[in-house]
């Protein structure tokens, strides 16, 4: 089980990318809205979540937990109780962390990525307390997968993907897909 958590102003294509990607892997996913099931994004495109935060079940069903970005999005998700419980259960229960452009400063702000490779918007670096932010498009330390921005969404999906199932399988949607470039 995957929850994709969306917050007013997140950024479209850091969310629906994984969101297709990891359910045409065959990988459960859900989305979850903060405070609503209705969901404003920052482009103004509305969507209607699966559940709502405080509907998510912290058990060992939930293999990952994401985190899009965008502003004022990544705010409103580290404003969000349920997504610091949320973050807290799979940090402690050594379950995959992904989060995508300003999304990492969450994880940085609690001192998770102190010590670890990862990744973010530019501009976001001084957030991350004591990582180690390599600028490349998407990276894996552990069981925390962080992604650049929008432009790297579907790089970032395919990532998912591959945490989750296989470098193969990954490798074959990237190439239903025409994306050649990873």
């Amino acid at each position: 089980m995957v929850y994709v958590f969306l917050a007013n102003g997140f950024e479209e294509l850091e969310a629906l990318a994984p969101i297709d990607l990891l359910r045409r892997a065959g990988v459960e996913t859900l989305t979850v809205g903060v405070g609503s099931t209705e969901i404003t994004a920052a482009h103004g495109v509305k969507f209607v979540t699966d559940i709502k935060a405080e509907d998510i079940k912290l058990n060992n069903e939930i293999e990952m937990i994401v985190l899009p970005g965008g502003m004022p999005g990544a705010d409103n998700l580290e404003n969000c109780p349920e997504v610091q419980a949320a973050i807290d259960f799979c940090s402690e229960n050594n379950k995959y962390i992904a989060a995508i452009c300003a999304a990492p400063k969450i994880l940085g702000h609690k001192g998770l990525l102190e010590g670890r490779y990862c990744t973010c918007f530019p501009g976001f670096e001084s957030d991350l307390k004591n990582a180690k932010p390599t600028g490349k498009p998407v990276v894996v330390d552990g069981s925390f997968v962080t992604g650049r921005g929008a432009g790297v969404a579907i790089t970032f999906g395919l990532k998912l993907v591959e945490v989750l199932t296989t470098k193969e399988k990954s490798a074959a949607l990237a190439s239903t897909l025409q994306c050649y470039e990873r």
